[in-house]
């Protein structure tokens, strides 16, 4: 797109008459044909474009991006003042003050090009006193008193924290300054060598680790605040030079406005002639919009024959590479001309210059997608810090110890040994006060409690029988329902099925026609279909996935397969509105193809259900969608090919025998949306196909998440917005008893919105009813309680409103928020909480987690804990859940993968790996000190968080990665800490060479072998090689056998480091 130029006639007659006067006017000038003139008229100084709302100006600066070379483009958005702290509020005080801070700057030498929209220009800045009071720059090389530097950032308002995750930070660590300016969207870390700068560098907020070097930085305060010291403020209007050229579009929307007096003392240019101007002549352009082509590929091919006939040059425009090439191999099908392809630069509205005989198309709007911009300056969310923040260990949270059971976390403790060495240990108390200390090198035994439930757990006594117990038991189940599943599984391998045919030349125009682009799981789990659907054994696969994730989409293409090769399909759903729903989704993503869609339900007549009894029958219907109702035997399939069934652990008992029955001889695709905890994945693998989709869609865009307070005038302009584009709300409140006094208040608000009630307490038809009205559009908002969470899907509904959303889980808020944002607009999720300070630190970890996760799927791990807790209690039956409560999640996990594999080798699926150790784990003792110094790492979280990832590492490369990662953000490592790497590596070691215990102390290392003398372990290729080794190394190892423990002692180890020299000889 650099040298793709157009109207260049009128362009240059609009430069000459800016030269001339102080209004221009341009008229046919539209969509994003209107940035290419902005971009070809070359005049130096600064371009401020002022759009009538945000939208418009971030598709603005989105198509800028694209058009000019290097980083001029500015985004001037309002400073989100409403809004509670949040990441969106963070990248706006970015953008805000860098361009603020840019303009001030300007010394005239290169063109700029700021957009912005009346919102950002209505509020003020600070008047800023020209002493350097909110800026100034740091040098590598610079002499800087470090302490001067810290004062200097807590008078310009920053804030001191433990890690920087957001604009106004700092954190100090040793040499080290970590500083979150406002002029960029990443923290600045500043490392001293004395008072001299040593370096600086920019790093990533989420891994805290540094990504490139700079040579100086300017450290901006927050300029978009509400004044300075005084509360003296300007408007923007009066910060820019005079030379500016300032262009206006839609300037009828915003012209009554205050700050518009600001900006007529500059050339003015408008996009479109405004209705108040009469007289005047404009310069002409002669611009279409790009056709509607409605993923119709052979209009598209139609038309670029025409338009390459006609000898126009035509590109089309996408971001995607892979996008591009999947449009060309179609326009290769249909042997049509094929265009110029612009890959990786992308416009929002493609147009047609009929001046220059030049059409600009964009992809997304050949595929009807949405277009996700991407801002510059944007603030990354600090997902990992969140991550953290949720798994960290306060005092007085429960700790499951995997060999004594639930105690209390009782933090991190010094202890001295008997030469009066210190030793770091984390305390957990039991029951009567029983006290276990844990060293950090056995801190993989130890994790945190978590339930469904948040009733606190049992808490047993040291040394009774009660955990072991409960260990055994919960062990024993797990494999009794997994033998089950294999056996089940077995007898379906041994019977015989249809084999269907290849993909046909339908098949792949459905594919390259859906609105999102295929994820890699997405299509990985299409393409295990397929293989199954091919195969003469029948299918029996789990695809499980996210809300939104396109499981919906696997099962359409593979439905189409199925009718393709004449077979009929039925489509199996737990309720009326889910059957409407998909009902929709197929007959809208299959129009196009010959295929008969039908559903059955209770809103079908008996009339129609009678036709549908008898079209079923003779075979001319190809996909049936219904409720438990359509297994009846009233409904007689002619021949049915492939059974779907969506969220199969909703159906009753009857429903599933039947099912259990079908699938014997019938393909069977299974949906649901309850992820299934990773153990349990494993383990079912041995019974079931599973595909598993954990990335979103790459376009489907986030949903924008803000926190805020209860304000009347805001969620009016939240709820006005919604309507006025012709979208519907939801509003949430999760107690019945209250829901008419909240329509009251909302009714006030909004006097003319029609509000529907809905809750769990109605009838279930009279709820079904409601629920449908409003998919019917005859209502405006659906005030609700978390009803909702269940699979409803209203692509209209675009802004959901959650009023005391502190009191709501975070897997409940995750499914609440995935109810918006599933058709391609921008989608909006307010949570509505009293001021901050007076919510519990635990509600304010789940908000900030909600709100960090936006993106679908980032946060699936964390945000799914407690769904995955669900998932296995669906899996696995009650009883599980309840073993599960009293033992926590992770502890369960750890029992569930010990069984799978006992299991594994019992049934001999599996057998036990050559290399694989004989025993679990190594315990080392030694008399070295070893542990992170409060000198280098003071916060208590921070430390165990360290010891239990440098705990689970599994290979030296983790540990050397480990430690330059430390340096980067601690500093130079302690030697005590540096031990402790030493004292991982000999565990491995240990474990890799058949030692279960090592001891290194007063110089001796010794060295303890497996303690049964029965274990296949002396038989083994490792064993017979130490004892090789042992004899080419006699003068420094003896080996011994004294109660039936046989051990190797070597002398004269004065450290660690010797210790895992001497090992590592008998590798």
């Amino acid at each position: 797109m650099d040298k793709l130029l157009i109207s260049q006639k009128s362009v240059s007659d609009l430069s000459d008459k800016i030269d001339k006067s102080e209004e221009t006017f341009c008229s046919g000038l539209f969509l994003s044909a209107r940035w290419f003139v902005v971009s070809q008229v070359n005049r130096q100084g600064i371009n401020f474009i002022v759009l009538p709302d945000r939208d418009s100006a971030e598709y603005c600066s989105s198509d800028l991006y694209n058009l000019i070379d290097g980083d001029r483009v500015f985004f001037l958005p309002d400073s989100g003042k409403k809004i509670e702290k949040s990441n969106y509020k963070s990248s706006l005080g970015v953008q805000r003050t860098s361009s603020i801070g840019k303009i001030m700057e300007y010394d005239g030498a290169e063109q700029l090009f700021f957009v912005t929209y009346p919102e950002a220009l209505e509020e003020p800045v600070p008047e800023l006193v020209g002493d350097g009071a909110s800026v100034f720059r740091i040098r590598e090389g610079d002499s800087y008193d470090r302490d001067v530097l810290i004062d200097k950032l807590f008078s310009m308002g920053f804030t001191r924290v433990d890690f920087v995750s957001e604009p106004g930070q700092y954190a100090v660590r040793g040499a080290l300054v970590d500083i979150f300016s406002y002029s960029w969207n990443n923290p600045y870390r500043i490392s001293f060598f004395g008072d001299e700068v040593d370096g600086i560098s920019v790093f990533d907020c989420n891994s805290q680790l540094s990504k490139e070097k700079l040579s100086e930085v300017e450290i901006f305060a927050d300029l978009s605040a509400d004044g300075d010291a005084e509360g003296k403020t300007v408007s923007v209007m009066e910060l820019l030079p005079e030379s500016t050229l300032v262009w206006l579009d839609s300037s009828d929307m915003y012209k009554e406005k205050e700050f518009y007096g600001g900006l007529k003392k500059f050339r003015r240019v408008f996009l479109e002639v405004p209705i108040s101007a009469s007289g005047v002549s404009p310069v002409k352009f002669n611009i279409a919009p790009q056709p509607v082509f409605n993923k119709n590929f052979e209009l598209l091919t139609e038309d670029l024959r025409d338009k390459i006939g006609r000898g126009y040059r035509v590109c089309i425009c996408g971001e995607k590479k892979s996008q591009l090439e999947r449009l060309e191999s179609i326009l290769i099908q249909n042997e049509g001309y094929l265009p110029e392809f612009v890959p990786s630069r992308t416009v929002h509205s493609g147009f047609i210059d009929n001046e220059d005989k030049v059409c600009v198309y964009s992809d997304h709007e050949i595929f009807d997608r949405f277009h996700r911009v991407s801002l510059r300056r944007t603030v990354e969310k600090s997902e990992q810090l969140t991550i953290n923040d949720l798994t960290s260990f306060a005092i007085g949270d429960y700790i499951v110890h995997i060999d004594y059971g639930v105690g209390i976390f009782g933090g991190l403790v010094r202890m001295k040994d008997d030469k009066g060495r210190m030793h770091e240990v984390v305390k957990l108390i039991y029951k009567d006060n029983d006290v276990v200390f844990v060293s950090v090198h056995a801190m993989h035994k130890i994790s945190r409690y978590r339930s469904k439930d948040s009733e606190p757990p049992k808490i047993y006594k040291l040394g009774s029988k009660t955990w072991q117990t409960l260990k055994s038991n919960a062990k024993k189940k797990v494999k009794d329902i997994a033998k089950d599943l294999i056996k089940l599984y077995a007898k379906r391998r041994a019977s015989k099925g249809f084999a269907f045919s290849p993909d046909t030349f339908l098949q792949t125009e459905l594919e390259s026609s859906f609105m999102y682009e295929d994820t890699p799981d997405q299509e990985k789990a299409v393409q295990a279909v397929k293989r199954d659907m091919e195969d003469s054994c029948p299918m029996d696969r789990l695809v499980c996935g996210d809300v939104g994730f396109g499981k919906t989409e696997v099962a359409i293409r593979a439905a189409f397969k199925a009718a393709t090769d004449g077979k009929q399909v039925a489509v199996l759903v737990p309720t009326t509105i889910l059957a409407l729903q998909h009902y929709r989704t197929f007959t809208s993503r299959l129009k196009e193809f010959p295929c008969n869609i039908e559903f059955v339900s209770r809103l079908r007549t008996a009339k129609e259900i009678s036709d549908i009894r008898q079209r079923l029958k003779s075979g001319s219907i190809d996909i049936l969608i219904g409720t438990h109702k359509i297994l009846g035997s009233t409904f007689e399939f002619r021949d049915l090919g492939l059974l779907i069934i969506d969220e199969e652990q909703k159906f009753g008992v009857g429903a599933k025998e039947k099912l259990r029955q079908m699938k014997e001889s019938v393909d069977t695709l299974t949906l649901t949306a309850t992820p299934i905890p990773r153990t349990l994945q494993f383990s079912l693998l041995g019974a079931r196909d599973l595909s598993i989709i954990s990335t979103p869609p790459p376009n489907r865009i986030p949903v924008q998440t803000e926190i805020m307070l209860f304000d009347g005038d805001e969620i009016r302009k939240i709820i006005n917005y919604e309507i006025n584009r012709g979208g519907q709300v939801f509003f949430l409140h999760n107690k019945v008893e209250e829901l008419q006094s909240i329509y009251d208040i909302l009714h006030r608000l909004v006097p003319d919105m029609k509000i529907c009630i809905a809750h769990g307490q109605m009838e279930a038809k009279i709820l079904e009813d409601r629920i449908l009205d409003f998919m019917a559009g005859d209502y405006d908002m659906l005030l609700c309680t978390t009803i909702i969470e269940n699979g409803l899907d209203i692509p209209n509904a675009n802004t959901i409103i959650i009023n005391q959303a502190q009191n709501i889980g975070l897997s409940d808020l995750h499914q609440l928020r995935g109810r918006v944002g599933r058709s391609n607009r921008r989608s909006f999720c307010y949570l509505i909480v009293p001021p901050l300070v007076s919510i519990t630190e635990d509600a304010r970890r789940r908000l900030k987690a909600i709100e960090s996760f936006s993106d679908l799927g980032s946060g699936f791990n964390i945000a799914m804990q407690d769904l995955d807790i669900r998932g296995a209690g669906n899996l696995l039956g009650a009883e599980q859940s309840g073993f599960i409560t009293d033992m926590g999640f992770e502890t369960y996990q750890k029992i569930l993968s010990e069984a799978m594999e006992e299991l594994g080798v019992e049934t001999g699926l599996t057998s036990r790996n050559v290399n694989e150790s004989y025993i679990s784990d190594c315990t080392i003792e030694t008399d070295q000190v070893a542990l992170i110094p409060d000198s280098y790492i003071s916060m208590t979280a921070e430390k165990i968080r360290i010891y239990k990832e440098l705990d689970s590492m599994v290979s030296d490369e983790d540990i050397d990665k480990m430690k330059s990662q430390l340096v980067d953000r601690f500093g130079p490592l302690p030697p005590e800490l540096d031990s402790l790497m030493e004292i991982v590596r000999i565990r491995h070691l240990g474990e890799k060479l058949g030692f279960d215990k090592i001891i290194i102390k007063n110089g001796l290392l010794i060295a303890f072998f497996i303690s049964n003398p029965l274990s296949q372990y002396y038989k083994s290729k490792t064993f017979q090689n130490i004892l090789y080794r042992l004899n080419e190394n006699q003068r420094m190892f003896d080996m011994k056998q004294n109660d039936n423990r046989l051990r190797i002692v070597s002398r004269n180890v004065p450290d660690l480091f010797e210790a895992y020299a001497r090992l590592s000889l008998l590798k």
